[in-house]
C-alpha cells in the first residue's frame, strides 16, 4: 500500500481509506471487525467514520459506529490515522446538531469518548451549516486544534465557493485551515471536477472522496428490473431513498453495462476499475472504500495496483463525460 501526504500537510495517509458507515446497522460488530481486519491486512492505515453513523440510522443508533471502531482500535491506535466528523443531530435539542460552537465543542468530546482516544487525526465538518457564521465554526475548530484534541481539520459535502470562503477567513483570522475535503466522486458523478477539484489543487487540499463505486451500483451486481435488493445501500433505513435518488436510474444502469464491458476487456473487476479511475485525478488523495463483507474489499484494494493506460482512460472519460455536467445534460 502506498502512502501519500494529505494535501500540503505533513500527514501521511494510505492511498485508500476505509469507510465505516455500514458498521452497526447494515452489518453487525463481528462483521465490522472482520472488515477492519481485512483492510488492515491490505495495508490500509486510514480510517474514516462520523458521529452520526451508522448510515440509515436515527437518534437511537448515532455514535454506534464510532464505538465499534474505538473498540477495534484498542491497543493499536498509534498504527492508524483516524478521521471522524460532526454535524449530524445527536439529540433532540436544536443545539445538538450543526456547526455552532456549542455543538462542535460538545461533539468532539463525545467522539473522543466513543473512540476511546486522546486525539483525532482529522476532524471534519460533515456538512455545511449556512445558519452558523463560518467564523464561529472555524474559531471552534481552531480551539480544539490548539487544545490538542484534533491534529488536522477538514470538511465534507461543501460547495467549492464555501470552501474558498472558509480558507480565506482562516487565513485572515490566523485560524487553523482546512487540510482536506471529502466530496462524492465516481464515474457516475463527476460534477466536482468543474470547480471543487481545481480549487483543491490550487489551495493544496487533500481530497478523500466517498462513493467511488456509487454506493455499490458500480459493482455491477444490481438488476434494475428486480428493484433495489434488501440489505444494500438502496434499501437501508432512511438512507435508501437517498441512494436511489442518486443512482437508481436507467441512464446510470446503461452506463454500468458499458463500463462492465470495458472492465472485462481490461481483465479487471468493475469495482477495481472504478476506484482506479478516481486515483487518476491529480487532486485525489485517498478514495474511501467500504464493504458489507470482508471479501468485497478484495476488488477495491486491487485498485492501487491496477494501471489504467491512456487509451482506457480516454474511453472511460468519453463514456462518463455527461456526468461531469449533472442534470443539465439529462
Amino acid at each position: 500500500m502506498q502512502h501519500v501526504r494529505l494535501g500540503r500537510s505533513g500527514l501521511q495517509v494510505s492511498r485508500l481509506c476505509l469507510g465505516t458507515m455500514t458498521f452497526g446497522l447494515q452489518i453487525d460488530e463481528p462483521t465490522s471487525r472482520a472488515i477492519l481486519d481485512r483492510a488492515a491486512d491490505g495495508g490500509i492505515t486510514f480510517i474514516d467514520t462520523a458521529d452520526g453513523y451508522p448510515l440509515g440510522g436515527d437518534l437511537a443508533t448515532v455514535g454506534r459506529t464510532e464505538e465499534i471502531v474505538g473498540r477495534w482500535l484498542a491497543g493499536r491506535r498509534d498504527d492508524y490515522v483516524l478521521a471522524t466528523k460532526c454535524f449530524a443531530p445527536m439529540g433532540e435539542r436544536p443545539w445538538q446538531a450543526g456547526n455552532s460552537r456549542r455543538h462542535v465543542l460538545d461533539a468532539v468530546d463525545a467522539s473522543l469518548r466513543r473512540l476511546d482516544t486522546d486525539f483525532i487525526d482529522l476532524y471534519q465538518l460533515h456538512f455545511d451549516d449556512p445558519g452558523v457564521p463560518i467564523d464561529e465554526t472555524l474559531g471552534a475548530l481552531d480551539d480544539i486544534v490548539r487544545a490538542g484534541k484534533v491534529r488536522y481539520i477538514g470538511c465534507s459535502n461543501f460547495l467549492a465557493y464555501r470552501v474558498a470562503v472558509a480558507l480565506g477567513r482562516s487565513d485572515a483570522l490566523g485560524l487553523a485551515r482546512f487540510t482536506s475535503v471529502q466530496p462524492r466522486y465516481n464515474l457516475l458523478f463527476r460534477e466536482f471536477e468543474r470547480e471543487l477539484l481545481p480549487l483543491c489543487l490550487e489551495a493544496g487540499l487533500g481530497v478523500i472522496p466517498y462513493n467511488p463505486i456509487a454506493g455499490g451500483l458500480l459493482s455491477g451486481k444490481h438488476d434494475p428490473n428486480a428493484g433495489p435488493a434488501e440489505g444494500t445501500r438502496f434499501t437501508l433505513g432512511n438512507a435508501g431513498r437517498l441512494y436511489q435518488d442518486r443512482y437508481w436510474r436507467d441512464r446510470e444502469f446503461e452506463s454500468v453495462t458499458e463500463l462492465a464491458d470495458l472492465a472485462n476487456q481490461a481483465g479487471v473487476a468493475l469495482p477495481t476499475l472504478a476506484v482506479a479511475w478516481t486515483l487518476l485525478h491529480p487532486a485525489i488523495t485517498s478514495p474511501i472504500i467500504g464493504a458489507s463483507r470482508p471479501d468485497q474489499l478484495d476488488a477495491t484494494l486491487a485498485a492501487v495496483d491496477f494501471a489504467i493506460d491512456d487509451d482506457l482512460a480516454r474511453r472511460l472519460d468519453e463514456l462518463t463525460r455527461p456526468y461531469r455536467w449533472g442534470d443539465a445534460v439529462r
